[in-house]
């Protein structure tokens, strides 16, 4: 078998597929995954040597960059101390990394159960919805991820429910805004807004408000497509729920943690939820780490009652090590102020910039160092250039023409996202540009 060595990092990995891993979300013969060999700052390197500007973040989780000195070195140090204990237990960094993420949530959010991941926050949150209420049902968007487990799976709004959605009771879907598609033949963002609460309130009205556990949202949906919620929506969702008693379920898995500029998404609507999912960036996935923010009225629900509900591994200190190391050095190093210079002085103005040169490219949007551009056939039709749920040979091609010239893509049925790490260089961040710019022309080779 051979191996390299990457210059860069001296990290040996193997060249050649061992052949036992089975991937996710993939039929096993039709793939050719890159090694990755090592990793720094805002860039990975294959096994040959090659390095990649990761304009994907991995699956947009490594907000602080790869291989960050300062949580490298906290996972080594609570390594040498303790790498495990049973979450019966009391331990210091999984109280510490409890305190520090209250203190960024809002006033009135004192909790925290942590998971391994935000599948099983999702599956929490959830769960702590139906006990607090007494009710069943949980209603969430189409064009949404909410995770890969059952529940979070059903609840899901994107094709890769399909396969695992047997019409379980108790989730229900409705059509949120998105304007530039939308399923309201709306013409602005606040008749888009208004049209999409209406249509909320008569799903709640007919599947019965006394029936309705929570109402789950990503703040602004990630895979699905980075669309941005049109002013007064959340609020207005918020209304919906605090009328009929329903919960309220931010899903900041991936909108959380500086991606947006804030600390949470929800920050930018000036709305709060009664829970709050995360994942990915609260630790930069350096070592898997989810949880549920709780707030008090919902966490008082269990201060006599058993809460059925945990993990082996809840709190795991080397995890919440990360975290604590992670959020402190986002604060010390100005980590998500620079993610929002960076979206509002380079992306939004670079990527708006790369629409007026591109045929393929319908719309841009995002906020942050959160991006996608939604790309089409044609700009009058607004087709897209490859079917929901699927891809198509110009997307093939512009991945191919991004790796070509050293950017690592994300990209999800006719969509390219532009998801770099929160602390990512101004000077990186036009790097990123300037390839897309190129690669682009793969696709407009595609358009009419």
């Amino acid at each position: 078998m051979t191996q390299v060595v990457s210059a860069e990092q001296g990290v040996v990995a193997n060249a050649a597929e061992s052949g036992h891993v089975f991937y996710s979300w993939s039929a096993q013969a039709q793939i050719r995954p890159m090694v990755i060999a090592g990793a720094e700052g805002s860039y990975v390197f294959d096994d040959s040597g090659k390095r990649y500007l990761d304009f994907s973040c991995q699956l947009v989780n490594t907000n602080i960059g790869h291989q960050h000195p300062k949580v490298v070195a906290a996972i080594k140090a609570q390594a040498d101390r303790l790498c495990t204990v049973s979450p019966l237990h009391s331990n210091d960094m999984r109280n510490e990394a409890a305190r520090l993420i209250c203190e960024l949530a809002p006033a009135g959010m004192n909790k925290v159960f942590f998971t391994c991941d935000g599948s099983e926050a999702v599956e929490h949150a959830s769960r702590m919805a139906r006990l607090h209420t007494g009710r069943i049902k949980l209603m969430a968007r189409y064009r949404s991820y909410h995770g890969s487990t059952t529940t979070a799976t059903n609840l899901t709004g994107e094709p890769r429910r399909w396969p695992n959605d047997y019409g379980s009771a108790g989730v229900v879907h409705f059509f949120g805004p998105f304007l530039y598609r939308s399923p309201f033949h709306s013409s602005s963002q606040e008749e888009e807004s208004k049209r999409a609460l209406e249509h909320l309130e008569q799903a709640v009205a007919l599947e019965g408000p006394s029936t309705i556990a929570g109402i789950i949202l990503e703040t602004i949906p990630g895979t699905a497509g980075i669309m941005l919620p049109p002013p007064g929506y959340l609020a207005g969702v918020r209304e919906i729920c605090d009328r009929h008693g329903i919960v309220l379920i931010a899903d900041e898995v991936m909108a959380g943690f500086g991606r947006t500029g804030k600390w949470f998404a929800f920050e930018n609507y000036d709305v709060i939820p009664d829970l709050v999912t995360f994942a990915k960036g609260v630790n930069s996935g350096y070592v898997p780490l989810g949880g549920v923010i709780i707030s008090d009225p919902i966490a008082a629900t269990f201060d006599e009652r058993v809460y059925a509900g945990g993990h082996t591994y809840s709190g795991h200190p080397l995890a919440c090590a990360a975290a604590v190391a992670t959020i402190n050095t986002m604060a010390e190093e100005g980590i998500v102020e620079n993610a929002a210079w960076i979206g509002e002085n380079v992306l939004g103005p670079g990527l708006a910039a790369l629409a007026g040169r591109h045929r393929c490219v319908g719309e841009v949007r995002g906020l942050g160092v959160f991006w996608a551009l939604d790309l089409v056939k044609n700009k009058e039709t607004r087709e897209p250039i490859a079917p929901y749920g699927g891809t198509s040979a110009a997307m093939t091609e512009l991945v191919k023409a991004c790796k070509q010239r050293g950017l690592l893509p994300f990209t999800n049925f006719n969509r390219l996202h532009a998801v770099p790490p929160c602390n990512v260089t101004e000077a990186e961040a036009r790097e990123g540009i300037e390839i897309l710019d190129e690669a682009l022309s793969a696709a407009d080779a595609y358009c009419d």
